[in-house]
C-alpha cells in the first residue's frame, strides 16, 4: 500500500473514531446503557486501530504524523482513558441491572473524548504541518470549552444542589459549589490556553530560511533589473526576432468548435519560437487588451533572472498598451514552452502559451536525420472547456509518415493537471525529458507515461508500415494518428490502454556521471506540501501551503552562488503537486527513499503525488530571485509558491502592479 493510501485509510479510521465516540456519548445521555456500552467498546477498538495506522505512517516520515503524535493521539488517549474510567464501571453495573449508567460525569467524559477525536482530525485538515504551539493551545482550549459547556447542559439543578455540600469554600460569607468551582477553574484554563495561543500567533515569522548554510553576507547588492540576457549571439549564431501581441480573440479548434481565448498574435497555441543553439532570441511583447497585464515566462529555460517574466519579482506586468523586450541566448537545445506568469491560472488556461524549441548546432542528435527525412511534431496538450486538444501548429490530428521515417514527437503539457500518455502501434524511446537528453534510453512498448503539468517528453521511433496512435488519458477516439502514406484503411483500431503499466523513469536508461555530489550539499531545504488555513496575499484562506504557510508568508530560501542545494519535497495532501523551480534544472535523487538508478534525470517539473517524498538537488549557478512553486497554477494562486533568493540579489519590483503580492499567478 502506498503512503497516499495509508493517509486516506487513517482519515477513514479517524472519522470512524469520531462517529463511535459521539454514538457512545449520545446513547449514554439518552440512557441507553447497552447501546452506549457497545459504542464505547467500538470507540476504544477504533482508537487502537488509529494508533496502528499512525504508527505505520510514522514509518513513512515524521511529516505525515507530527500533529497526530504530538497532539491528536495524546489528547484523545487522555480523554478516552477518562471516559473508560468514569463511564465504564457505571455501564457495566447498568448491564447487571444496577442503575442506568448515565451520570453527568460519565456523559461529559465520553463526549469529551468525542470532542478530542474531532479536534484531532480538524487540526490535520485545517492546520496540518507543522503543528505550532499556537494551534495546540487553541485546540486544547476548545476541547475543554466543549466539555465545560456539555457539563452545564447535562448537569441538572438537583445535581448541583447535591454537590453543594461536598466541596465548599468561604467567599464573603457565601459558599461555592463544586460544580461552579470546576466550571470556573476549567473555564480559566480554557481561556488562558486560548489567549496564549492567540498571542503567539501574532509573533513575527522568519522571512528567510538558510537550509543549514551561511546567512546573508555583506556583499554589494545586485538588482534583478541588471541581470539581463546577452545582446549578441554566439559565434555562428543569428538574431531571431519575434513580436508577440497578447490579445483576446475567437479561435477555432481542430474540432471546429470556436472558443473565446486570450492569445498571442490571435493564435492558440501562440506562434512557435524556434532557434538553433547559440542564436539570440529577441521577443517584443505587446499587450493589446488583456486587463491586468501579461508577461512571458520561458518555462524550463535557464534565462538570466531579468528575463524570467515574473511580475513583482523580475519586472512589472505588461499592461494594456505597454511593451517589454525579452532577450537571451539560446544555449540549451531541447523542447520548452512559454506562457504568461501574471494571473497564469487564468491566462494559461485561456490560451496564453506557446512552444519554444531549440535545435542543436553542429549536426543532429544521433537519432536525428535531416529535416527533409524526418517527421518532427511539437504537440502542446491543452484542455479547453473539458476537451483535451493535442495538435501540431497546423491543427491537424492526423499526419502522414513513410515507413522507416524517423519520428520525433515533442509533448508539452500546458495544463495544470498531469496527463497519461500512450504511444500505441510501435516501440519507441523517451529521448529527452524537460528538454534534457537521457543517457542510453532503451526501446519500450505497451507502456504508459505520466506527463506532469508543465513537463515535456520527446518520444522517438522509426515509423512502421502500420498506423501509430498517440493516446491521451486513455481516450482512444482522440489524440493523434500517424499513418503511412497511401494508407486509406483508417488504420489499426486502438485497443484499450487503461491497463498498461506505467514506465518508471527513475529506472529508465543507463547511469552516468553527474557534476556534483548531492551528499555534500551546502544547503538542504524541506518543503512539506499540505492544505490548511493560512494567510494568502494578506487574506485568510483555506490554502495550499508549504510548511504550514501560504504566499507571501513562506520564508525565502537563501542560497549563495556555487552552493549545492538539496530539496526534500513531501506531499501530505490528497492532491498531486507538480513542483517547478525557475532558472535551474534539478537532478532527481530519490522517490520515497528509493534512489534513482537509471539515466540521470534532470527536470524542471516533477509530480509529487499524495504521500510521496522526493529528493532533488542542483548547483546554484544562475544568480537571481526565482519562483519555486506548484505548477498546478490554481494551487500556486492559492498560496503554494515561494522564492529562492541568491545572497545579495534584490528586486525593485516588489509590490508593483501585478506583483508577487497577489498577482504573480
Amino acid at each position: 500500500m502506498t503512503t497516499g493510501l495509508w493517509i486516506i485509510l487513517d482519515h477513514v479510521v479517524a472519522l470512524l473514531s469520531i462517529a463511535m465516540w459521539f454514538a457512545a456519548g449520545v446513547t449514554l445521555a439518552l440512557r441507553r446503557p447497552r447501546l452506549a456500552l457497545a459504542a464505547l467498546v467500538a470507540a476504544m477498538l477504533v482508537t487502537l486501530v488509529r494508533g496502528v495506522t499512525v504508527t505505520i505512517l510514522a514509518g513513512q516520515g515524521w511529516w505525515f504524523v507530527q500533529e497526530k503524535v504530538l497532539l491528536g493521539l495524546p489528547m484523545l488517549g487522555a480523554a478516552a482513558a477518562a471516559a473508560v474510567l468514569l463511564a465504564g464501571p457505571q455501564l457495566l453495573a447498568a448491564r447487571r441491572g444496577r442503575g442506568d449508567g448515565s451520570s453527568p460525569a460519565a456523559v461529559v467524559s465520553v463526549l469529551g473524548a468525542a470532542y478530542a477525536a474531532l479536534a484531532g482530525l480538524v487540526v490535520t485538515f485545517l492546520v496540518g504541518y507543522p503543528l505550532t504551539l499556537t494551534a495546540a493551545l487553541i485546540t486544547i482550549s476548545l476541547v475543554c470549552a466543549g466539555a465545560l459547556l456539555t457539563a452545564r447542559v447535562v448537569t441538572s439543578p438537583a445535581d448541583s444542589t447535591a454537590d453543594a455540600g461536598v466541596a465548599q469554600a468561604p467567599e464573603g460569607g457565601r459558599t461555592i459549589s463544586r460544580r461552579r468551582f470546576i466550571g470556573w477553574t476549567g473555564g480559566a484554563v480554557a481561556v488562558t490556553a486560548a489567549g496564549a495561543g492567540t498571542g503567539l500567533s501574532f509573533l513575527p515569522a522568519e522571512s528567510v530560511t538558510l537550509g543549514g548554510g551561511a546567512g546573508r553576507s555583506a556583499r554589494s547588492a545586485v538588482s534583478v533589473a541588471d541581470l539581463r540576457g546577452s545582446r549578441s549571439p554566439a559565434p555562428g549564431g543569428i538574431v531571431r526576432r519575434h513580436v508577440l501581441t497578447a490579445k483576446k480573440a475567437t479561435v477555432r479548434l481542430a474540432s471546429g468548435r470556436e472558443i473565446e481565448a486570450w492569445t498571442y498574435n490571435g493564435e492558440v497555441p501562440g506562434p512557435a519560437i524556434t532557434a538553433t543553439q547559440g542564436d539570440l532570441i529577441e521577443v517584443r511583447l505587446h499587450n493589446a487588451d488583456i486587463e491586468g497585464g501579461v508577461t512571458l515566462h520561458w518555462h524550463g529555460y535557464d534565462v538570466p533572472c531579468g528575463e524570467d517574466g515574473v511580475p513583482g519579482v523580475t519586472q512589472m506586468a505588461v499592461g494594456p498598451g505597454a511593451e517589454f523586450v525579452y532577450r537571451f541566448r539560446a544555449d540549451q537545445a531541447g523542447t520548452y514552452w512559454y506562457h504568461t506568469h501574471h494571473a497564469s491560472h487564468i491566462g494559461v488556461r485561456k490560451g496564453l502559451y506557446g512552444a519554444l524549441v531549440v535545435n542543436p548546432r553542429g549536426g543532429q542528435r544521433a537519432d536525428e536525420h535531416s529535416a527533409a527525412e524526418q517527421v518532427d511534431l511539437t504537440l502542446p496538450v491543452h484542455t479547453f472547456d473539458g476537451t483535451v486538444v493535442i495538435a501540431g501548429k497546423d491543427g491537424r490530428t492526423e499526419h502522414p509518415a513513410p515507413p522507416g521515417t524517423p519520428v520525433r514527437l515533442r509533448l508539452i503539457n500546458t495544463d495544470s493537471e498531469p496527463h497519461r500518455i500512450v504511444l500505441a502501434g510501435t516501440p519507441f524511446r523517451v529521448a529527452a525529458i524537460d528538454g534534457r537528453d537521457l543517457n542510453q534510453p532503451g526501446e519500450v512498448r505497451d507502456v504508459s507515461l505520466h506527463l506532469p503539468a508543465g513537463g515535456r517528453y520527446d518520444l522517438v521511433f522509426a515509423m512502421p508500415d502500420t498506423s501509430v496512435a498517440l493516446v491521451v488519458d486513455d481516450d482512444r477516439d482522440g489524440g493523434l494518428r500517424l499513418r503511412p502514406r497511401g494508407d486509406a484503411s483508417g488504420g489499426v483500431p486502438v485497443e484499450d490502454t487503461s491497463d498498461l503499466p506505467l514506465l518508471d523513469l527513475l529506472r529508465y536508461g543507463a547511469p552516468a556521471a553527474v557534476p556534483f555530489d548531492a551528499r555534500k550539499a551546502d544547503r538542504h531545504f524541506t518543503m512539506v506540501l499540505d492544505r490548511g488555513v493560512a494567510m494568502v496575499d494578506g487574506r485568510p484562506a483555506y490554502a495550499h501551503t508549504v510548511n504550514g504557510r501560504g504566499h507571501p508568508s513562506i520564508p525565502d530560501q537563501l542560497v549563495a552562488e556555487g552552493d549545492i542545494v538539496r530539496f526534500t519535497v513531501v506531499n501530505r495532501s490528497l492532491e498531486t503537486h507538480p513542483w517547478h523551480l525557475h532558472g535551474h534544472p534539478v537532478l532527481i535523487l530519490s522517490r520515497d527513499g528509493t534512489p534513482s538508478t537509471g539515466s540521470p534525470l534532470w527536470v524542471d517539473t516533477f509530480d509529487v503525488r499524495p504521500g510521496e517524498t522526493w529528493e532533488a538537488a542542483f548547483r546554484a549557478t544562475n544568480p537571481g530571485i526565482w519562483m519555486n512553486h506548484c505548477h498546478n497554477l490554481p494551487h500556486a494562486e492559492q498560496g503554494m509558491m515561494l522564492q529562492l533568493r541568491y545572497d545579495g540579489v534584490t528586486t525593485p519590483f516588489s509590490g508593483s502592479r501585478g506583483g508577487a503580492a497577489g498577482h504573480v499567478h
